[in-house]
C-alpha cells in the first residue's frame, strides 16, 4: 500500500512540471509563429511595393523611397560589417575577409584603368547616384555600370545587350524603355538608368542579398535559386562555387571595383592575412607622402583640419578632379579616420575656397557619415557627346 501511495505521490509531484515543460514549449513556438508572421508580412509589404513601382514605370513616392532605403540596405550584409560602406572608417575594418584575396588580385591587372575612371567618370557616377537615390537604393550599384560597360553607352556585347546598364531588347521594353529599328534607349544615360533601378528592385525583391542580385544581374536569377538549393544557403560566400564561374568572379569584380575607387588608400593596398595593410612595395599607406614637383609646391598652401572629412566631398565642393585632390592629398580617408586630423594640401585658390566653406563641407561629410541620402544641389556638368564632323559640301561645278 506504502508502495502505491508513494508511486502515485511521485506522478503527481511530474504533472506540473509536465505541464511547465509544454507550456514552454508552446509559448516558444507562439513566439517563433509570430516572429515569422512579422517577417512574412514585411516582406510581402517590402515585393507588393516593389511590383508597383515596377508596373507604374515611374519614380516612387518620396514615403516609398525612405522604405526602400531602409530595407535595401541590409542587402550587403554579407559584404560589409555594418550593411554598407562607410568613408570615415578603414576600408579593411569593414570589407568581408573572404574578398580580400581576390581584390588584390584584380588591384594588380585593373587597378590603374579604374584609379584614372575615378576622373572622367565623377560626372557618370554623380548622375547615376542621383537616379539610384530616387529609388531608395545604395549608392554602390553604380558600380555595376562600371563591370558592365566601363560606363560607355555604345557598349555592346556579342549576344546583343547594349549601353551602359548591358540591357537585352526583352530585358529593356520590360523595364520602359524602347528599343526598335529606329530609336534604342538603353543608349540613354539618364532613361537606361532608371530602368535599371527598377530592374535592380526587382531583383532585389527575389534574392534579399546585394550580392546574390549581382550574381542574378550577370546569370540570371534561375541559376541563383539553382545554387541556393544546392549549398541550402543565401550566403554567397558559401553558395559561390555552385554558381557558374563567370557570375561568381562578376560579385567579385564589383567587390573590388568597389575599393579601388572608394578604398582610400593607394592603388595596390589591401589587407594582407595577418591584417596589416600594405601597398605593392609593402610600404604602410599611413608613411605616403604627396610626390608633388617644386611647381606645385609652390603654389599649394596646407592647413591642419581634424572631424569626419570625406575626399569625394571636399573635392566635389572645391569643383576639384578627384584624381588631382588624391594628388595633393595621399591617403586622406584612411588617415583622417585612423588619426583624427590631417595636414591638407590644396592649391591657393582651392584652398582659399575650401576656408570660406569649410564648416559647410564637413555639415555634408557628416550628414553621409550619418547615413542619410544627401543629393547634391550644386549643378553637375555632363562631358559633351563627341559625334563626327559633317563632311564638307561639295561645290557645284560651273
Amino acid at each position: 500500500m506504502k508502495k502505491i501511495i508513494g508511486i502515485l505521490f511521485l506522478i503527481v509531484s511530474l504533472l506540473p512540471k509536465a505541464s511547465a515543460t509544454e507550456l514552454t514549449i508552446s509559448n516558444f513556438q507562439l513566439e517563433q509563429q509570430v516572429n515569422d508572421t512579422i517577417i512574412k508580412e514585411d516582406t510581402a509589404k517590402e515585393d507588393a511595393l516593389i511590383d508597383e513601382v515596377i508596373k507604374a514605370k515611374s519614380i516612387p513616392e518620396k514615403d516609398k523611397v525612405q522604405y526602400f532605403s531602409q530595407v535595401t540596405k541590409y542587402g550587403f550584409k554579407n559584404l560589409f560589417t555594418k550593411y554598407s560602406y562607410n568613408p570615415s572608417l578603414a576600408y579593411s575594418a569593414q570589407i568581408n575577409p573572404s574578398a580580400t584575396s581576390f581584390i588584390q588580385d584584380y588591384i594588380q591587372v585593373h587597378g590603374k584603368y579604374l584609379t584614372n575612371m575615378k576622373g572622367w567618370g565623377q560626372p557618370y557616377f554623380n548622375l547615376i547616384e542621383s537616379i539610384l537615390t530616387q529609388y531608395g537604393l545604395p549608392r554602390e550599384l553604380k558600380y555595376i555600370a562600371v563591370i558592365e560597360s566601363n560606363l560607355s553607352t555604345a557598349a555592346t556585347s556579342r549576344v546583343g545587350a547594349g549601353g551602359p546598364w548591358q540591357f537585352m531588347p526583352y530585358t529593356a521594353r520590360d523595364y520602359g524603355l524602347i528599343v526598335n529599328g529606329y530609336y534604342d534607349e538603353r543608349r540613354d544615360y539618364y532613361k537606361s538608368t532608371h530602368a535599371a533601378a527598377r530592374y535592380l528592385l526587382s531583383l532585389y525583391k527575389d534574392m534579399h542579398d546585394w550580392l546574390l542580385v549581382m550574381a542574378a544581374y550577370n546569370g540570371g536569377p534561375g541559376r541563383v535559386y539553382n545554387a541556393i538549393k544546392k549549398s541550402g544557403s543565401r550566403n554567397f560566400w558559401d553558395l559561390q562555387y555552385y554558381l557558374p564561374a563567370e557570375s561568381r568572379t562578376y560579385v567579385k569584380r564589383f567587390i573590388a571595383t568597389h575599393y579601388i575607387m572608394e578604398g582610400g588608400g593607394g592603388v595596390t593596398t589591401i589587407t594582407n592575412q595577418q591584417g596589416v595593410q600594405i601597398n605593392g612595395n609593402g610600404a604602410n599607406p599611413f608613411d605616403t607622402k604627396p610626390n608633388l614637383t617644386p611647381e606645385e609646391l609652390a603654389i599649394t598652401s596646407t592647413q591642419t583640419i581634424s572631424g569626419k572629412f570625406n575626399s569625394l566631398i571636399i573635392a566635389k565642393n572645391l569643383a576639384m578632379d578627384i584624381v588631382q585632390f588624391n594628388h595633393f592629398n595621399p591617403g586622406f580617408d584612411n588617415m583622417i579616420a585612423a588619426n583624427g586630423n590631417y595636414d591638407l594640401r590644396l592649391p591657393a585658390d582651392k584652398m582659399q575656397l575650401f576656408g570660406a566653406n569649410k564648416y559647410v563641407i564637413l555639415n555634408e561629410c557628416v550628414q553621409v557619415l550619418l547615413g542619410d541620402t544627401v543629393i547634391s544641389n550644386n549643378q553637375t556638368f555632363y562631358p559633351p557627346v563627341k559625334t563626327k564632323p559633317a563632311a564638307p559640301k561639295k561645290k557645284k561645278s560651273n
